[in-house]
């Protein structure tokens, strides 16, 4: 197993999402992938896995039998991973209930209220 800790950091203040302006926050590590394949595959260090240090992600590619392939592969997956964290979910707008929906809801709690009234133990009069 190969371990590589590339040490050069970004000092863009934008941190745009490049392979380039990552790779001081990135752990490549390549390893002989399992599976179907044969001797080639067996004997080859073509697999890479790419985890991101400050968020913790990890990315692996195995489907090529290109070391560099698959390194492009895991890289745009490691950026395709970021990029969604990044986006922030869309507020939402609160909405009231209809009244239609408040009479449906107060008529299942009755009836909830009911079964579990029919669950108890009767009454015993001493």
């Amino acid at each position: 197993m190969h371990t590589k800790n590339t040490s050069v950091r970004s000092n863009d203040a934008d941190d745009s999402l490049t392979p380039e302006a990552l790779a001081g926050d990135v752990v490549l590590t390549t390893f002989k992938s399992s599976g179907p394949g044969g001797q080639k595959k067996n004997k080859t260090e073509s697999s890479v896995r790419l985890q991101h240090l400050p968020t913790g992600i990890i990315v692996v590619a195995t489907e090529s039998r290109s070391q560099a392939q698959n390194r492009k592969t895991a890289w745009m997956r490691l950026i395709a991973k970021l990029r969604e964290r990044l986006e922030k979910p869309k507020k939402r707008v609160p909405t009231k209930p209809s009244r239609t929906q408040k009479a449906q809801r107060l008529q299942e709690k009755k009836l909830h209220s009911r079964k579990k009234h029919l669950r108890r133990p009767p009454e015993r009069d001493d």
